[in-house]
């Protein structure tokens, strides 16, 4: 059987070209977390990619299905072995912050953030990041970093966008890759300048939500907490959905 490619590319030009020890291509998988989970069991190091044409049964926060046809996006997964679980617990968003500065230049306008791990362009959700942690002996052993992008508009799913159409998504990898092991090296709670940059981007402030608590969304703490206004004081909310208002 013929080695699966990637636009031309194979898993060792992927390695080299990406700075990483090691890549995974594949035609079709249930999940590129799955594929990822194995390697992690096998102790493949940090920085093991897995990329996917299609995933059959590829997976959101909360159970949600996502989109993963042939060719309609970059559909991965990223192991990595952090040793803080502070830094873990605030991964999601500092994921989200740096994949949103990545993907600017392929996206008609800014890429804007909705807490806790979808980036949108516009009105449409244009990616989705998913952090799933395995723990042995309470320590972190390792997390799969899993990220769907769309490239091509998925057909018949509503409120959804695609980058800028383009020949290759190789530049798109270049990219986002040094993102995300940007954002896994980091240790601690977010930053001022963290803060300060989600804040830019954040497409919920000021906005009236349903979940994950009724009242008018505030921004993000160093936590990584939604952070709501309501009829009965402020909350912190550090896990769930954020629902609008208008969309509930």
């Amino acid at each position: 059987m013929a080695e699966a490619t990637y636009d031309g590319c194979g898993a060792d030009e992927l390695r080299a070209l990406l700075d990483l020890p090691r890549v995974e291509v594949y035609d079709s998988v249930t999940s590129t977390l799955d594929v990822a989970h194995v390697l992690g069991e096998e102790g493949a190091p940090a920085g093991s990619l897995v990329l996917a044409e299609r995933q059959t049964a590829g997976r959101g926060r909360e159970g949600r299905r996502w989109t993963s046809i042939a060719g309609g996006g970059i559909w991965l997964t990223m192991l990595e072995r952090p040793g803080d679980p502070v830094a873990t617990e605030v991964l999601a968003i500092r994921l989200g912050i740096g994949a949103a500065q990545a993907l600017d230049g392929f996206a008609e306008s800014p890429v804007r953030l909705k807490w806790p791990n979808d980036l949108y362009v516009g009105a449409g959700k244009v990616c989705g990041i998913l952090v799933e942690s395995r723990w042995r002996n309470q320590q972190i052993e390792w997390v799969a970093v899993g990220v769907g992008i769309n490239v091509r508009l998925p057909p018949d799913v509503p409120n959804a966008t695609a980058l800028r159409a383009g020949p290759s998504r190789v530049p798109v990898l270049e990219a986002v890759v040094p993102a995300i092991r940007a954002a896994a090296s980091a240790r601690g709670a977010l930053r001022a300048t963290e803060l300060a940059a989600y804040a830019q981007r954040d497409m919920a402030r000021g906005r009236a939500c349903r979940l994950p608590a009724p009242g008018v969304v505030q921004g993000i703490d160093e936590r990584g907490s939604l952070l709501v206004s309501t009829a009965v004081g402020d909350v912190t909310c550090r896990s769930g959905s954020l629902v609008f208002e208008e969309d509930a």
